[in-house]
């Protein structure tokens, strides 16, 4: 499994991440597509019961370049963002990402 970095979120925004998407490009074969990408959220460090919450809505993929809209969560708390893609040729890619959650601006 591949690993991004992604950069952390304030605690009051809702954001798209990655910034301008994950492109899958080199892991795909030529004319190969993303037919689905799904993406999940767990806690890696810190205490959230319901870690999903953050996730809002469905991926969005376009060609080649799948984002995901994230809200809210815990304060302190570091979340493994999950993102499992269906292609075309029966390939599940999977990449994950951790979001850590950071204090709003004064």
């Amino acid at each position: 499994m591949n690993r991004v970095v992604l950069p952390s979120k304030r605690l009051g925004e809702t954001v798209v991440v990655p910034p301008g998407g994950i492109d899958f490009t080199s892991q795909l074969q030529p004319s190969e597509t993303i037919s689905s990408a799904t993406i999940t959220a767990s806690v890696y460090s810190g205490t959230d019961p319901n870690p999903g919450a953050i996730v809002s809505g469905a991926a969005s993929v376009s060609g080649t370049v799948v984002s995901q809209k994230i809200t809210g969560g815990v304060l302190g708390v570091i979340y493994e963002l999950l993102f499992v893609l269906l292609t075309s040729a029966g390939q599940t890619i999977e990449v994950a990402g951790y979001l850590a959650i950071t204090q709003d601006l004064p």
